[in-house]
């Protein structure tokens, strides 16, 4: 029997990655991007003309994320290890799309260290990038109201079958756009 890991990984993920608006070309930003289970899908979508990037404090998630990259030929992805905090090591400008899964939530970043990892994300997203949060452990209105407030206009609410901690999940989603 497949687990859900599996079977998000062959049948669900790169369809879902479509819907909140990913395709080929495109500079992802996989924020908090644990073991990958976004970012490898996002890499086969983007394609070799496009780049992501997987950033995550975790130093065995991200081994994860090389050796499934690399049992897969994806060479897209570049890993980066950071130490937790809400500085992103990338250029001004630089992304088309920010995913932030799971990990804008107290448990992460409390909100004052939330705000500072929203101008960070303002900072390297490209005019109109899309801003697409997981926000599982948050209040979708709480959710809602810190990225209206750090500049993001609000584009559309998508209710959707996703993975979280291993699990298939049915949960919403958030798109926004950066002014």
């Amino acid at each position: 029997m497949k687990s859900d890991t599996e079977i998000w990984l062959k049948k669900y993920s790169e369809e879902f990655l479509r819907d909140v608006g990913i395709s080929e070309g495109q500079t992802v930003l996989d924020f908090g991007c644990g073991s990958g289970y976004y970012t490898i899908p996002t890499a086969k979508i983007v394609g070799s003309k496009g780049k992501v990037y997987a950033l995550d404090k975790n130093r065995e998630c991200l081994n994860e994320v090389t050796e499934m990259a690399t049992s897969q030929s994806l060479s897209n992805i570049e890993i980066i290890k950071t130490s937790g905090e809400a500085k992103i090591p990338l250029k001004d400008v630089s992304t088309d799309i920010v995913l932030l899964y799971d990990v804008i939530h107290s448990y992460h970043f409390s909100p004052p260290i939330r705000k500072e990892l929203l101008r960070e994300v303002y900072r390297v997203s490209k005019s109109n990038a899309l801003i697409s949060i997981y926000p599982r452990h948050m209040d979708l209105e709480e959710a809602y109201k810190d990225l209206v407030r750090a500049n993001f206009l609000f584009e559309k609410r998508l209710f959707k079958k996703l993975l979280h901690n291993g699990t298939l999940v049915e949960d919403y989603v958030l798109n926004f756009r950066r002014k």
